[in-house]
């Protein structure tokens, strides 16, 4: 049986208060970035929270300390979502680990059968997304993303820009990757 549990972790992510100030001490005090900023409110085609139509806003900054791509998530909503059942509105911390999905029905369903509930789910251009609430479990959500044509390559790329970063520019827009 492929498990998601199979599956190579491929990012961490943070629910941050403050991206800027947390993108800037990543930067400063581990030497990790660049990061790429993208904000996100009304590009979902979809997005459920506990299986009811929802919405959220937020901005991501996005770098790569080698092998793993580091995900700082800061919600601009106070709407409910899985960030915000793990961090309310002025708390932080670590918040999801990801991996790709080879079947997304099939991950919920055993995610689910576990007791471990799709919290938030979406679908955003042509990638499908669902966190599950694994908190009981291992003190974080689990994030499943189905891969998109070309999610490959843009990993690669951000690990090359990241690998090769000379320490100028640490914050950048999300489309100049």
């Amino acid at each position: 049986m492929d498990k998601p549990t199979d599956r190579t972790v491929y990012q961490n992510a943070w629910v941050v208060d403050d991206l800027d100030a947390a993108m800037n001490k990543w930067v400063n005090e581990l030497g990790v970035g660049p990061f790429f900023v993208t904000e996100y409110g009304d590009q979902f085609a979809s997005l459920t929270y506990r299986g009811k139509p929802a919405e959220i806003s937020m901005r991501i900054g996005v770098s790569q300390a080698g092998p793993l791509q580091i995900e700082l998530i800061q919600p601009t909503s106070n709407d409910p979502s899985a960030y915000r059942d793990a961090y309310p509105p002025g708390t932080e911390g670590f918040h999801h680990m990801c991996v790709y999905s080879h079947d997304m029905a099939a991950d919920t369903d055993y995610f689910e059968r576990l007791g471990y509930p799709a919290v938030t789910a979406g679908e955003v251009g042509p990638i499908k997304f669902a966190y599950f609430d694994t908190r009981p479990l291992m003190g974080c959500m689990w994030e499943v993303v189905e891969k998109a044509p070309g999610s490959d390559e843009r990993r690669e790329r951000l690990q090359a820009i990241c690998a090769n970063w000379d320490g100028i520019n640490p914050i950048r827009r999300g489309n100049e990757m």
